[in-house]
């Protein structure tokens, strides 16, 4: 009976997807007269309110089996987000803007890219309003630039400074009889410190203060501006604890429930009822009107997430998809310029080497500028530093040039259970590599080889991009990270500014004033995802952790995943 059930609902969800390509191929005005573009009306609002993760980079494309299914997207893509803002901005009939809730990942670069694209907007003579219950830091970072913040009557304002926690597994490897062989080049490759060591080495500990204090001072410096108020006082002396003291001390403006933060708007407009848009039925308008591209086109190639050998998707950077966007981008006689936007820690260095070959390539027929986003560090850099310019926030997390090799080995623990392994090779001088025999040296010389050839290389590549010499490089390289403040200081990065500044300077030297944006890559619709109906398919052991602050569990596991030379970030930098 189970299997005419399946055989059933198989034919059901074919007959489904035929349908709707069907229904597809009658046209976009279609869709439009079914509801799927949200009216804007006059004195209207634009909420932020958003849930679910944030990517970079989401599609803009209109998924018609979520929308004729009524799936709601649960990842919002900053790109869209940006767009919409800026969209808005020129919409004579959004007045303001109602700050409620944005993603809990969203990272400390594009925060700062999203406080800008606000502060656009308020010269515009518009307002820009902010509420909650109570306040996370990186809430508070980015309400900070409303002309109201309110808060509950029981709320509070988690402004507590920055600080950075590495967990160490030296001692539970030795208990245990399991260890993680590490090679690396670069003193500051605190990478794979929690490996070899008990406690943060004196290098690592600088490199991570400075980099934090750095990060700090922008965050004091714009709210400091933004409210006027002593930022390290509030700080110290806990004035965001409680609604009442943080009236009291500037942070906020009002303490207001949810339905009287609603009658505040409506009196600041003088309306009786409250039009609202949100930020979802907004960007969905963007993407039907995106539709229609110019003769002169911005390429905009997104790279996203770890640096992985192979095809890549959405969540992951291959050398495969990244490679056929630039050759794309460079061939179409419609694209002027390109933007290579990178938000990434790095990882394999094979596969960042080959993406890097192909921003060479492209450099040749169009100009190539890079936009940083939260992280473009290591393998991230690899693939940035030729370009013809270099763009960053100030709260970017980049350089990180060096290179290691993280090998888990169990012979300790075979040992203590009796499992014992032999080899029989060919060749007595093949290194070999087995997870539960002690390391062969003679594959440990190898791999250091191989590092010290990446390293050399990575530093040639920064070399030549920077126009720098080697010396210079290697001095601000041993795998150290910096902000992107410090960075264009040091002439790792050209300018200060976000993906639209990035944009804009790319257009002028193509020499395009009118021009759309055409993004990359594209990316299929997962047919398999969407009718996977499983209920325990979201959960996640990641998720889990992470919610628990063991986020460094979450970074052991990936580590002992890895393959290859790895040029990654020397660590994982949590803001709440």
């Amino acid at each position: 009976m189970n299997f005419i059930k399946n055989i059933l609902s198989s034919f059901v969800a074919i007959w489904l997807v035929i349908v709707v390509f069907i229904l597809l191929g009658l046209g976009v005005g279609v869709s439009v007269g079914s509801g799927m573009v949200k009216e804007v009306k006059s004195n209207s609002i634009l909420e932020i309110d958003l849930s679910g993760d944030l990517k970079d980079y989401s599609p803009v494309e209109i998924d018609p089996l979520s929308e004729l299914l009524n799936i709601k997207e649960q990842v919002t893509g900053f790109n869209n987000v940006c767009k919409a803002i800026d969209k808005a901005t020129n919409d004579d009939n959004i007045k303001g803007i109602s700050i409620k809730n944005i993603p809990a990942n969203i990272g400390l670069a594009q925060l700062t890219a999203l406080r800008n694209i606000l502060v656009k907007f308020q010269e515009k003579h518009k307002f820009i309003y902010a509420y909650n219950d109570s306040y996370t830091q990186k809430q508070y970072y980015l309400s900070s630039v409303a002309n109201m913040i309110s808060i509950a009557p029981l709320g509070y304002v988690d402004l507590k400074g920055l600080h950075s926690e590495v967990m160490f597994y030296k001692d539970f490897q030795e208990k245990y009889g399991i260890k993680m062989e590490v090679i690396r080049h670069g003193k500051y490759k605190s990478a794979v410190e929690p490996f070899i060591a008990n406690e943060m080495s004196d290098a690592n500990r600088v490199q991570i203060s400075e980099l934090i204090a750095g990060i700090w001072n922008e965050i004091s410096r714009e709210l400091t501006t933004s409210r006027n108020i002593d930022v390290d006082t509030a700080v110290e002396k806990m004035y965001g604890r409680s609604a009442v003291t943080s009236i009291k001390h500037g942070l906020v403006d009002l303490c207001l429930y949810p339905d009287e933060y609603e009658d505040y708007i409506k009196e600041k407009l003088a309306v009786q009822k409250l039009e609202k848009i949100s930020m979802t039925d907004y960007m969905a308008n963007i993407s039907l009107s995106s539709l229609v591209e110019k003769t002169n086109q911005i390429a905009v190639i997104y790279a996203q997430g770890e640096i992985q050998y192979g095809e890549g998707s959405i969540d992951v950077i291959g050398q495969n998809k990244m490679i056929s966007s630039l050759e794309k981008a460079a061939q179409d006689k419609n694209v002027s310029a390109i933007v290579l936007r990178v938000d990434s820690p790095g990882g394999s260095a094979l596969a960042s080497d080959l993406i890097w070959n192909a921003v060479e390539k492209a450099k040749k027929e169009k100009p190539v500028v890079v936009s940083m986003g939260n992280y473009a560090a290591s393998g991230g850099y690899y693939i940035s530093c030729g370009a013809d310019r270099i763009f960053a926030e100030p709260t970017t997390i980049t350089g990180s040039i060096g290179v290691f090799g993280i090998f888990p080995n169990g012979s300790g623990l075979a040992k203590k259970i009796g499992v014992n392994s032999e080899v029989v090779s060919t060749h007595e001088n093949g290194a070999y590599y087995s997870a539960v025999l002690p390391l062969d040296s003679r594959y440990k010389m190898l791999v250091q080889q191989g590092i010290e050839m990446i390293y050399d290389e990575f530093l040639d590549r920064v070399s030549k991009g920077r126009n720098m010499s080697l010396e210079e490089v290697d001095r601000i390289a041993q795998g150290r990270v910096w902000t992107g403040a410090k960075a264009q200081e040091l002439g790792l990065v050209d300018e200060i500014g976000g993906l639209w500044e990035a944009i804009c300077y790319a257009a002028k030297i193509a020499e395009v004033t009118e021009y759309s944006i055409k993004e990359l890559p594209k990316y299929e619709i997962d047919f398999g995802e969407m009718f996977d109906f499983n209920p325990f398919a979201k959960i996640q052991i990641d998720g889990f952790l992470a919610e628990f602050k063991l986020q460094g569990l979450v970074n052991a596991k990936d580590f002992i995943k890895t393959k290859g030379v790895q040029a990654r970030i020397p660590f994982e930098l949590m803001i709440d």
